[in-house]
């Protein structure tokens, strides 16, 4: 038996942050943040919205779209870099909120490719006899450790959530994979406090410690390499051809790092799907809520071959090949 994706859906939050927003908080300008980045706004979650918000509405939306019940749910993973708490796993609290009273749950961090890595850890239990449906998800709230003083990576994140439903299938729908690390670059994207190693304090809080820090050039070179590796090492491994891809749907971190994947796949522009313009980087949400677009605009298509392809902090990256 394999695994296809029986459903997707997405949630963000209602209020908007425009480029021309952030003009009046930081030294900088639409024009500055379009050109190198690709987005003009970001969705922002509310001081009463959390990860685990967002996480619960876009499952409750899978769940109805995949014409299922909460109770035939076996297992949910939840891919976050912003959990609601350090314990329990916001897992649990979706599983909670949406009534999932038979599944297992529990959370996986690997940023941005969290997604990724979910739909693989997902397709895995379903490997095994005791597993049917798992309910994969993605989501983020980037705003609440992001540093508004901060003008070179306060422009780039937004919030949000994307959930899929996975099912045993006669045909396996998961073609190909390529995942990977590079640890030894942790440094150049990380929140460095306010884990165990460095504790929250005065002095944290005083130096803005306990929101990300980036270092955006190394964090854009080695971003352009990673994906385009992932990327043809998938395809490779999927035994399939770059002319037989129908979208690249890639992690919407910035729009030069995604033009160079598709053209190191050969790929033309109207093959892949770019909706960071309107979203921002929504880190482990990315991938989902772009899916959920194209399937809402009757883009996605049975059978279909797309290419996920995604690189954030870790080093972490990794790429899918699925059948739609």
């Amino acid at each position: 038996m394999g695994a296809k994706i029986l459903s997707i859906a997405a949630h963000v939050p209602e209020k908007i942050l425009t480029n021309r927003d952030l003009e009046k908080i930081v030294d900088t300008s639409d024009e500055w943040i379009t050109t190198r980045t690709g987005i003009k706004e970001r969705h922002v979650t509310k001081d009463n919205e959390f990860t685990s918000t967002l996480a619960t509405e876009a499952a409750k939306k899978a769940l109805e779209r995949a014409g299922i019940s909460p109770l035939d749910i076996d297992m949910i993973v939840v891919a976050s870099a912003t959990h609601d708490y350090w314990f329990p796993a916001t897992a649990c609290i979706v599983q909670a909120n949406v009534g999932a009273e038979n599944a297992a749950c529990f959370d996986i961090e690997a940023a941005c490719p969290g997604f990724v890595y979910a739909l693989e850890v997902g397709r895995g239990f379903l490997s095994l006899p005791n597993y049917k449906n798992v309910l994969v998800i993605g989501a983020e709230t980037l705003t609440k450790i992001t540093d508004y003083t901060d003008r070179s990576t306060c422009v780039l994140f937004g919030d949000g959530a994307g959930a899929a439903v996975l099912t045993k299938s006669e045909e396996d729908h998961f073609l190909g994979s390529y995942l990977k690390g590079n640890g030894k670059l942790g440094d150049l994207l990380i929140l460095p406090a306010c884990g165990t190693r460095k504790r929250c304090s005065e002095e944290v809080i005083k130096n803005r410690d306990h929101y990300l820090k980036m270092q955006g050039r190394e964090v854009f070179k080695h971003a352009v390499v990673g994906m385009q590796e992932a990327a043809v090492k998938a395809v490779e491994n999927a035994g399939i051809t770059s002319e037989q891809i129908d979208w690249l749907v890639a992690h919407q971190a910035n729009k030069r790092i995604i033009d160079a994947t598709r053209e190191r796949l050969g790929l033309p522009e109207e093959k892949v799907y770019i909706n960071i313009d309107r979203y921002g980087n929504t880190s482990s949400a990315s991938i989902p809520i772009a899916l959920n677009e194209m399937y809402e605009k009757g883009l996605l298509k049975r059978g279909q071959i797309i290419v996920l392809d995604a690189f954030g902090a870790g080093f972490i990256y990794g790429a899918l090949v699925i059948k739609w």
